[in-house]
């Protein structure tokens, strides 16, 4: 037990704290506010508060629980509303209504509902930390796999079938020594500590979102790490809404982390209103969500990460994907800033402290595809947002996260301005994972497909050099076959890197129609290429009515688009046939018309 002798903010500092060790939760002052020891200085301890600290006075008891800040983890997880430190919101709404009242307590999790356990593993059986021995079906979509604690072996010396709560006893482990390790479908996890597994694999398969400009051109893989920066207004927030509604996860988890009230409320509303395009069931069934508003406490706002990450990983041993959106992790740099300034810490570059770059990365390296300790395969994949002010990714939050992450996905205001969406500048993006991926899409999408998008790419780059040229010296002085190269980089731009969010077919596009749709624009670059060389003039070629069915590829159906792409390609060529013919046979009448003698 110890005594309050300063106040800071959020930091407090308490003597009398010896036996205490760093990181460990402890209750502080007359309402049991929740804190983290951070530092340590002989007898006296410094604390992160996690709420209001108003109306604390020195001299007020502190006390420890001796243990990490950790996540409870059961069946009731998913479906839940948590802050930062993993409090219910809907419970906390309940007692103190919409703001949360200092020092209030609610239990993570439900621990009166009666679960119906399946138990998979039998009498006998040698089980580790890891091992799966049962599951709940907790929603329609998902089981959850009950683990083995970390740091627990031995034998099955009995399980359980039938319905029980989370605390209650399910089966017991006899541990080297007859030790006796009772066994519930709750446990717990720190959050600052990487989670366990057997292997870590290389990238090797993408992680198929629906939205074209990510899969064909700057994908991610399962187990990677995507960064989107962006200034304000740019669609960050409703980039990873798509992402989490259609991206190929089984769970999501979405850390709103410092973002502002409404933009939280606006997610809040909308998720439980979603539908699994898949199942057409909520979207909430598979889904954890993390609020942690922008007026809440920073030392809470810098939890909240870790606490999102820690349940990933939970999901991720049972041999789930797990895709994890954090949005945004520059409010989290802030915490960590304002924290470090209270502790009069030597600043780093804009105030942030020195070792940012290393708190970066050990979040985002928390990512992969793994080998569980039970066998399994999953993995945690983290689309992290970031919100540089004014835009400028030269600053310290966004650079970081560029060294460790190998997707960049650059939002664009100017884009967004013009109601091109999803923002992305097809210029600016970059992703790393195209080499490793190259085997899935040859095997999935055959071999043509990775040269398709390097073709993609090479049309985009040098339309932007044409439009240079173009406002120098205008588009009548290019020849022609610059300007059908400037028609097809409109066609790319804007009849596939377009995409609308709220269009019931248009909003999510399989990687299969992708394909065709690109096989469909680079068959009428090609032929176009090829008319321009026999003579057809650009401007007929732009004017073509095949352009309106392409335009329109977006509009067809997943089931008959194969079949909609053949006919595309008939009527394509037909089109281009009639016009060679028909502009060659005008020359050719041209050349030999007879001249008139002159008398």
């Amino acid at each position: 037990m110890g005594v309050i002798e300063k106040i800071a903010g959020p930091l407090v500092v308490a003597r009398d704290m010896l036996g205490v060790n760093m990181y460990d939760v402890v209750r502080v002052g007359n309402n049991r506010l929740i804190g983290e020891v951070i530092q340590l200085q002989g007898e006296k301890a410094v604390i992160q508060v996690y709420e209001d600290t108003s109306g604390l006075t020195p001299g007020e008891a502190v006390e420890s629980t001796s243990l990490p800040l950790s996540v409870q983890l059961a069946p009731g997880v998913l479906q839940t509303i948590f802050d930062g430190v993993q409090r219910p919101l809907d419970i906390i709404a309940e007692e103190s209504g919409a703001f949360i009242a200092k020092g209030v307590e609610a239990a993570p999790l439900d621990t009166k509902k009666r679960w119906q356990f399946v138990p998979t593993a039998k009498k006998g059986t040698k089980v580790e930390g890891g091992s799966i021995i049962g599951y709940v079906q907790e929603t329609p979509l998902l089981k959850h796999h009950i683990l083995v604690p970390l740091g627990v072996s031995g034998t099955l010396e009995s399980i359980k079938d039938g319905t029980f709560t989370i605390v209650e006893e399910i089966a017991v482990v006899d541990e080297e020594g007859g030790k006796k390790t009772p066994l519930r479908m709750m446990q717990t996890r720190p959050v600052r500590k990487s989670g366990q597994y057997k292997s870590k694999f290389r990238a090797d398969e993408p992680l198929i979102t629906g939205q074209r400009i990510i899969d064909t051109l700057f994908p991610v893989a399962k187990g990677g790490a995507a960064a989107i920066p962006g200034p304000f207004g740019s669609g960050k927030t409703v980039t990873q809404h798509q992402l989490a509604k259609f991206a190929d996860s089984d769970l999501v988890i979405y850390i709103g982390c410092g973002e502002r009230g409404n933009e939280m409320t606006e997610v809040l509303t909308e998720f439980p209103e979603l539908k699994d395009p898949k199942t057409g069931r909520s979207l909430m069934e598979r889904t954890v969500l993390i609020a942690n508003t922008s007026n809440m406490p920073v030392a809470a706002r810098e939890a909240s990460i870790y606490t999102g990450i820690t349940i990933a990983e939970y999901f991720r041993d049972m041999g789930y994907n797990v895709a994890v959106m954090a949005d945004s992790t520059s409010r989290w740099a802030e915490a960590m800033r304002e924290i470090s300034a209270r502790l009069e810490e030597m600043p780093g570059e804009e105030g942030y402290p020195a070792y940012l770059p290393k708190r970066l990365a050990e979040f985002y390296e928390r990512a992969g595809k793994v080998e569980t300790l039970s066998g399994k395969i999953g993995s945690v994949t983290i689309i992290g947002a970031v919100s540089p002010p004014g835009g400028d990714i030269s600053e310290p939050v966004s650079q970081g996260t560029l060294r460790v992450t190998k997707t960049f996905w650059a939002l664009d205001a100017a884009l967004a301005s013009s109601r091109h969406f999803p923002s992305i500048n097809w210029l600016n993006s970059y992703s790393l994972y195209i080499k490793p991926l190259a085997p899935w899409y040859n095997k999935n999408l055959g071999e043509e497909f990775v040269a398709m998008r390097s073709r993609v790419m090479d049309i985009l780059q040098r339309e932007a050099e044409l439009k240079d040229i173009v406002q120098l010296v205008g588009a009548d002085a290019l020849p022609d076959a610059e300007k059908v190269t400037l028609d097809v980089g409109r066609m790319i731009r804007e009849d596939f890197l377009r995409q609308s969010a709220f269009d019931a077919v248009d909003g999510y596009t399989s990687i299969r129609k992708q394909k065709a749709m690109v096989e469909c624009i680079l068959h009428f670059a090609a032929r176009a290429e090829s008319a321009s060389k026999a003579g057809v003039r650009a401007t007929l070629i732009v004017a073509m009515k095949i352009r309106n069915d392409i335009s329109r590829t977006k509009e067809w159906n997943e089931e008959t688009f194969e079949e909609d792409k053949n006919k595309l390609l008939v009527k394509m060529n037909e089109e281009f046939d009639a016009l060679v013919r028909e502009e060659t046979g005008a020359a050719e009448k041209h050349e030999k018309k007879p001249e008139k003698k002159v008398k």
